[in-house]
């Protein structure tokens, strides 16, 4: 009798602890995620930071890259199946590897620049093209000039969008292709006429002192969106992940998009120092937060609906391909490919909407 009532217990209590474990306590996924040290990189590692990544059933791993060109360099080893990069090697990447743009991380169209030192003759022509008054420089004073970019990111590309402000292109000049903090350094020590940068860079520059905006792409009338693109083939046979990875990235944007930027500052710096190594300040690490618009689920959504036509992030993918194609970056055969700019999709935005209703 007392054995029969000690199974009787063990039953009951192991029912008991089946019927109340945790939801949590299924086991993750791993996804890798591949970051660049800018500002788009802060919302995934805050929400790391938080744990969220756990709460949606994902164990995500940040890794870190120096351009969006050597994150696409990755995808074939499988090093990673989500990614931020800049709309141009976004663009690259659909017409190499047809991977996804699934939505915006930031818009960059305020720190993506052109900068020349204060003597240079380009410094002191303004307004040249009546339609840009606020851009610097004339077809004579830039023809023949050298410049330090990193080819085929969004740097370049506002380089390039000067240089056509100016009735100019990449062939007109001198680009010479470096690394983000090669192309500070040598600035720093007087190669090179100007240089094309994007943050931080462009807020350590300009603390320094000593260099005038050439061009930016705002001035030049441009968006620059940085885009988080996915591994198609991982995405397509996981969708679930895909909405899981968003949902984890817009919960750090809509705390960040209702919480005054100075409230970040110390996480960031903390971020900064972590993730690039590098130690950023309190001025730079702000100006940085303030100065990169985020989107929410439904203004992300707004960006990439096409039930009328083109999206908005289709068309500035489209416009990106005719703009490289133009310049000689790309053939034409290569623009005809991702003319229409469809690899920019809304299919995992709408799949996290539904999933939040």
């Amino acid at each position: 009798m007392r054995l029969r009532k000690f199974f009787s217990c063990c039953i009951a209590l192991l029912f008991c602890l089946a019927i109340s474990a945790p939801a949590f306590s299924a086991p993750l996924t791993k996804v890798r995620t591949a970051w660049m040290d800018e500002f788009e990189a802060f919302p995934i590692w805050y929400a790391k930071e938080k744990g969220w990544d756990k709460e949606a059933g994902l164990d995500l791993e940040i890794l870190y890259f120096t351009s969006g060109m050597a994150i696409l360099n990755a995808l074939p080893s499988g090093e990673w199946q989500y990614a931020a990069i800049g709309a141009v090697p976004a663009m690259m990447g659909a017409l190499r590897y047809n991977t996804y743009v699934i939505a915006n991380a930031d818009e960059e169209f305020l720190i993506n620049r052109v900068l020349v030192r204060p003597d240079s003759p380009i410094a002191k022509v303004k307004g040249w093209n009546k339609d840009y008054p606020e851009v610097y420089g004339s077809p004579e004073t830039v023809r023949g000039k050298t410049f330090l970019a990193t080819t085929l990111t969004s740097s370049h590309y506002a380089l390039s969008t000067w240089l056509h402000v100016l009735g100019l292109k990449d062939s007109d000049v001198v680009i010479k292709n470096m690394d983000q903090s090669q192309v500070v350094g040598a600035f720093e020590n007087n190669i090179g006429d100007g240089i094309a940068i994007w943050a931080p860079h462009t807020f350590i520059v300009q603390e320094k002192g000593g260099v005038v905006f050439a061009g930016d792409i705002v001035h030049c009338k441009k968006s620059n969106p940085i885009v988080l693109i996915a591994d198609t083939k991982y995405a397509e046979a996981h969708p679930d992940v895909a909405a899981k990875f968003l949902s984890v990235y817009m919960r750090a944007v809509d705390l960040m998009k209702n919480t005054p930027p100075k409230q970040f500052v110390e996480e960031y710096q903390k971020f900064y120092l972590e993730f690039v190594g590098k130690e950023y300040n309190y001025n730079q690490a702000l100006l940085d937060l303030e100065t990169h618009p985020l989107s929410n689920i439904d203004e992300q959504l707004a960006i990439f609906d096409d039930s009328k036509g083109p999206s908005q992030a289709q068309l500035h993918q489209s416009d990106i391909a005719a703009f490289f194609s133009g310049v000689g970056r790309i053939t034409a055969d290569e623009a005809a490919k991702v003319a229409d700019g469809k690899y920019a999709t809304n299919k995992y935005l709408k799949l996290l909407k539904e999933q939040q209703k």
